[in-house]
């Protein structure tokens, strides 16, 4: 799979990512501006949820050993519920816009296709999907780092997470881990079929 989500050379680029483990990624979410109360226990219960269903799929017959036919139909059963419950929780609730971007465990940088009315320094909250599959988001702080227009009317908007509590803060670094890991072995996937 190639890099979807190019990087650029931009300081905020360097101090969100500069030195992480990065994944890029298109996914639904979204910035609001204005500052208000979280409740990130929830969204280390997902992040912790997502972790204890996908460490549990064989991803790799070598990792994890030989997976029962009857088990591979469950978990495909299983899919198909999650992604109608999905879809049915997304027409009750305004779909978040699908957008690329880049993660680390600093922040992010989201790559819309037309201004946000964003302004640097502004303090608000990311709404996110943090799996396409998932029809349900995690809400993180975070704080406007930098914008930077594009050539095509789009921009570019470097996201700064706030204080996350130690929990979401190691819920969000394992997840960002276990997409990295998908990322580089469908890498090396598409480099041997070539």
């Amino acid at each position: 799979m190639p890099n979807i989500v190019p990087v650029l050379d931009h300081p905020a680029e360097h101090e969100l990512f500069g030195q992480a483990l990065t994944c890029h990624a298109v996914l639904p979410v979204q910035f609001l501006a204005g500052d208000r109360p979280l409740m990130q226990q929830q969204a280390e219960a997902m992040l912790h949820g997502l972790a204890v269903a996908e460490d549990s799929r064989a991803e790799d017959p070598d990792d994890h050993g030989e997976v029962p036919q009857s088990m591979q139909r469950l978990e495909a059963k299983l899919d198909l519920v999650l992604s109608l419950l999905g879809k049915l929780a997304s027409q009750q609730a305004s779909p978040l816009p699908v957008r690329p971007l880049r993660w680390s465990h600093l922040g992010l940088r989201v790559d819309a296709a037309a201004a946000s009315g964003s302004r640097e320094g502004d303090l608000g909250v990311i709404r996110l999907q943090p799996v396409a599959w998932l029809g349900d988001h995690i809400e993180l702080p975070a704080r406007v780092l930098a914008i930077q227009d594009t050539p095509d009317g789009g921009q570019h908007l470097w996201l700064r997470f706030g204080k996350l509590t130690a929990g979401l803060d190691d819920a969000l670094t394992r997840h960002l881990f276990r997409m990295h890991r998908r990322q580089v072995a469908e890498a090396r996937q598409v480099a041997s079929e070539q």
